[in-house]
């Protein structure tokens, strides 16, 4: 357990978060912070009022002042708006790049020591951003994607196949996007190559599930967005980090060099101690792979143009 986690944005997603944190008491307290008065402190007092019943002892509390996060051990970022009704992707862009640049500030002000974990989209590139403003280095500032995409895939193959969800291992590397590459060759069930229990075109239809499978909950939704497999995602890493258990895990990672990159955020098999990101995991990957790993970091690296661009 660490004293302080922060969640920056009381929307689905970071209540969901910040839930998740408290009930398997990461940390001795939860602080929930949104620029909206009374929301934070609403659900943060809710969410407290559940204790008794589901049994944690983690403070959470709501707030609107970054001075109450002070000295936090992980601030997790998922602020940010969804693109609106004539909003270009420009738009989206810059104004959530605003944000999280303004949210990174305070965090190098209020937090110096903070691993940061990044849920903003677009990820990859706001993950870049967070590391420009605060300076930070790569071990503390970490994109959630590939354990959501990961799970994503696996569910999907334990729909098909009828098997425990548990016993399925997979592997989605890249941008969190349409781009995303999971990795056949490296997925089984308990051990055995998935292409002996699946044939080679419904391997490939799950794999294109798994790349929309963002999409396909805000189809169904139709006026919102996915937030408890991403708030899932985001307390598997936050557990991993805290109890130092090493826990190889798809992340979004500062490449220098790995897989033949420099100067980019993407997703990559990390290792996940007390101390961010302690090791990024270089695993062979077939030519087919390895030029969808270099499509999906072509995606990444457009954005990123596109935002420097808008200045």
């Amino acid at each position: 357990m660490v004293d302080k986690i922060t969640v920056v944005g009381a929307g689905h997603v970071g209540a969901s978060t910040a839930l998740g944190l408290a009930q398997r008491e990461l940390a001795r307290q939860v602080v929930m912070i949104d620029i909206v008065e009374g929301v934070p402190q609403g659900k943060g007092l809710d969410q407290w009022e559940s204790a008794p019943i589901e049994g944690f002892d983690t403070r959470v509390f709501g707030t609107n002042d970054y001075a109450d996060t002070a000295g936090s051990d992980i601030v997790v970022i998922t602020a940010g708006i969804a693109r609106k009704p004539g909003m270009s992707r420009d738009d989206l862009l810059k104004t959530n790049a605003g944000i999280v640049r303004d949210v990174s500030e305070k965090v190098r002000d209020n937090s110096p020591d903070a691993i940061i974990i990044m849920v903003s989209n677009p990820l990859d590139v706001m993950a870049a951003v967070a590391m420009r403003t605060t300076g930070f280095p790569r071990e503390r500032i970490i994109g959630m994607a590939g354990v959501l995409d990961t799970a994503r895939y696996r569910s999907f193959l334990a729909m098909e196949l009828e098997v425990s969800v548990a016993d399925i291992q997979a592997l989605v590397l890249g941008g969190h996007g349409d781009t995303m590459v999971p990795l056949a060759s490296y997925t089984s069930v308990s051990g055995i190559p998935l292409s002996q229990l699946m044939s080679a075109d419904r391997i490939e239809a799950n794999v294109d599930r798994a790349r929309k499978g963002g999409a396909e909950i805000v189809g169904l939704l139709k006026t919102g967005s996915a937030y408890y497999a991403p708030a899932a995602a985001v307390v598997q890493m936050t557990e991993a980090m805290v109890k130092d258990r090493k826990r190889i895990l798809p992340c979004a990672a500062w490449l220098q060099g790995e897989y033949g990159m420099k100067d980019i955020f993407l997703g990559v098999p990390c290792k996940l101690g007390r101390g961010g990101l302690e090791q990024i995991l270089e695993v062979e990957l077939t030519e087919e792979e390895s030029a969808a790993l270099g499509r999906s970091a072509d995606a990444v690296r457009e954005v990123m143009a596109a935002l420097d661009a808008l200045g």
